[in-house]
Formats: C-alpha cells, structure tokens, sequence
C-alpha cells in the first residue's frame, strides 16, 4: 500500500505541476482559444484513429518494462515510475486532463491551478489504492477482462473522435455554457 501511494504521489507531481504552469501562462492560452481548440480537437482524433486500428502511431505503441529481478519496489522506485507514468499515460487521459488543464489555465493564481490537478489526481489515483489493498482479487479480474481489451480500445477509440469532432466544432463551448446555464453552481469551479 505505501508503494501504491509513492507511485500516485508521482504522478500527482506532474499533474499538479502542469496545473500550475497551464494558470501561469493562462491569459497567452485565453488568447488563442479558439485555435487551440481545434488543434486539439485534430490531435484528440488522431488518437481516436490510432485507438480504432485506422492506422498505427509507432511511438504511441511503445512499450518499456523494467525488470527488477523478483524484488519488491522501493518507496523512490515508485514514486518515480509514478513520474514515468504520468508521462506515459498523459496521451491516454488527454481529453479529459486537456480540460481540466483548461481550467486550471483560467484561473488567477498558480495555487488555484495547481489544486484543480491535486485533485484531478486524487481521482486517479482512488482505483491504484484500491488495487493495491485486494491486488490478488484484481488481478484474478484482470486476467479474466483481459479478453475484453480490444473492445475496450475501440470503444476508447470511438469516444475520441466524438470527443475531438466535439472540440473542433465547438460543442464543448457550447456543452459547457448549456450546462452553467442549466446549473448555475458550476460556474463558482470553473
């Protein structure tokens, strides 16, 4: 358990520090909203093909393990494959952290920034614990869901591109103005 907190102290560092470097260069990003939107809503596609098998994006195929010869990990060897993954994963989570980076780019002080991605990254990290404290139990689950990742992958794949189409056509503005209008209370965090 103290391993799985190390390694999501880790990767919470790099999204807490993305958090605060998106609120110190927030008002050169406002500038350019609406490009950066399609941008990214061309990239978030392109991550949507490669997930369906469209065509293969050899960089983001790459796999790198790290043998440690039977031995457990120590509390700075996770923290820093937490590191490591953050880096690695960024790609995958990039929808839903480009937002709330977004947000954090709003907001007025680096320390609002930074806590928006603290807690982005208590979100994530929840499931590590989790498998942590019944890692046999979910392993045993793992094996048995393993079949079932190809269809995961494609319905990923398929949520991007909605998801990119959404950004370069601006329904996400729009989605997001329907709902503070519809739930006034959002507009207080974001």
């Amino acid at each position: 358990m103290l391993s799985a907190l190390a390694f999501t102290l880790g990767f919470a560092t790099v999204f807490v520090a993305l958090g605060a470097g998106a609120s110190t260069i927030g008002t050169m990003l406002r500038q350019h909203l609406d490009l950066l939107a399609k941008i990214g809503g061309v990239i978030i596609i392109i991550m949507g093909l490669n997930f369906l098998g469209v065509f293969r994006i050899g960089l983001l195929s790459r796999e790198m393990r790290i043998s440690s010869g039977g031995k457990p990990a120590t509390l700075s060897g996770a923290y820093v494959m937490g590191l490591a993954f953050a880096f690695g994963w960024t790609p995958c989570i990039g929808p839903v952290l480009g937002a709330i980076l977004g947000v954090a780019a709003a907001r007025d002080t680096v320390g609002e920034g930074a806590m928006l991605l603290a807690v982005y990254s208590l979100g994530l990290a929840v499931p590590f614990w989790i498998a942590a404290g019944f890692s046999g139990a979910f392993m045993r689950f793992l094996t048995r869901f393993r079949k079932h990742l190809g269809l995961v992958e494609k319905v990923m794949g398929g949520l991007l591109v909605l998801t990119g189409l959404a950004f370069i056509f601006g329904f996400v503005a729009d989605m997001a103005i329907w709902f503070q209008q519809t739930f006034p209370i959002l507009s207080q965090i974001g």
